[in-house]
């Protein structure tokens, strides 16, 4: 089964084996010509399984029963990630919130509490505070300016909208007991934008990653926010980061 979706300013065919992932990118069908195709195989679907089954037993977890359509969800978007590249945009592991048309992304090693940052973002600011994705958003590096766009591979509770938003600031979580929030180099933000970037196991394409996250790193402000996640830590990041 096939659907053409709009996703990061892209018009992409998606050639399915099941209608779950057809389903799951409801909401950005579009029309017209597509910019390029992605094509599962009953191959890309046993690499999913394959491949979960080895980070499960690396991590020391039960090994998950995953259907094929589940799997086939994240070969499409797999495949998606490798062709972005060639459009100087690239996939992210992060949550991102936008107050009045200014993106923050926040991001951070797993179980340190992105989610319930952005969510408090949210409560706090009200209708100001608009979710554009709550886990893999795509990030377009381009003359005019760093654009994060919503797509639908939005996390596990399907947090986030289609939209497009300037992105102003990156902000890396940690726990603490005292909330503070402190503008961090480069240098300092470079270990974890690599962890957190989808990353091609095809050279070139890793190569062009990297020239990407240079500019990233470059054009984006940068933060470090210590926090407990309190009302108080969601005052800190905002009035620290919003200008």
């Amino acid at each position: 089964m096939t659907g053409l979706y709009c996703i990061a300013d892209k018009n992409i065919e998606i050639c399915s084996l099941y209608a779950k992932v057809q389903e799951y990118c409801k909401g950005y069908e579009t029309t017209g010509i597509p910019d390029f195709s992605i094509v599962i195989s009953e191959d890309d679907i046993i690499f999913e399984r394959e491949k979960s089954n080895q980070e499960h037993v690396f991590e020391n977890l039960p090994i998950p029963d995953f259907s094929e359509e589940t799997l086939e969800i994240t070969a499409v978007y797999r495949k998606i990630a490798e062709k972005m590249i060639d459009y100087d945009t690239f996939v992210f592991h992060g949550s991102v919130v936008a107050v009045e048309n200014q993106a923050f992304l926040f991001t951070a090693k797993s179980g340190t509490g992105k989610s319930t940052h952005t969510r408090l973002w949210r409560e706090y600011l009200g209708e100001r505070a608009v979710m554009v994705n709550d886990d893999k958003p795509l990030i377009n590096i381009s003359e005019n300016g760093i654009m994060v766009y919503g797509t639908p591979w939005n996390g596990k509770h399907r947090l986030g909208r289609n939209i497009c938003v300037p992105l102003k600031a990156l902000c890396i979580l940690t726990r603490a007991e005292e909330n503070h929030i402190e503008k961090i180099s480069k240098s300092q933000a470079y270990a974890m934008l690599l962890q957190q970037v989808y990353r091609s196991q095809n050279p070139e394409k890793m190569q062009k990653t990297l020239a990407l996250i240079d500019k990233f790193a470059d054009g984006v402000e940068l933060y470090r926010l210590g926090c407990n996640m309190s009302w108080q830590a969601v005052e800190v990041s905002y009035n620290g980061m919003k200008g």
